[in-house]
């Protein structure tokens, strides 16, 4: 991921621009975006600041708040789906998500597991 431009840049810019230049002008004076000197000049006039956001992925899951109800559901009944999980997240708590996220939240716990179909053991193949 790259990193944000600078703040002397910025300032550099929207001085450019607040002193008469248009946005292309500016642009061009300082080898940059025409659409990222317009969002800084816009930045500037809505939040009275240029500083850059936040960037990366938040950390956390929306699931986190729920850890010790997915828990639970996973010791009642270890043969669960995530479909089921689910189910019970969103009729239970309100939550909606897709089984996926719920994939995710127990891998990152580590308490994934494959289920496996009930069947006899084989004598000639190893299970």
């Amino acid at each position: 991921m790259g990193r944000p431009y600078s703040m002397d840049l910025r300032e550099r810019v929207i001085a450019a621009v607040e002193g008469g230049l248009s946005t292309r002008q500016a642009a061009a004076r300082f080898s940059i975006g025409i659409a990222t000197a317009g969002a800084w000049a816009r930045l500037k006039r809505s939040t009275g600041a240029v500083s850059p956001a936040r960037q990366g992925k938040p950390k956390g899951s929306v699931l986190d708040a729920h850890a010790g109800f997915i828990f639970g559901l996973i010791d009642k009944a270890p043969d669960i789906t995530l479909e089921e999980i689910t189910e019970r997240l969103a009729e239970e708590r309100a939550v909606e998500v897709v089984s996926t996220a719920v994939w995710k939240f127990l891998d990152r716990h580590d308490m994934t597991h494959k289920k496996r179909p009930l069947m006899r053991a084989n004598r000639s193949v190893p299970m």
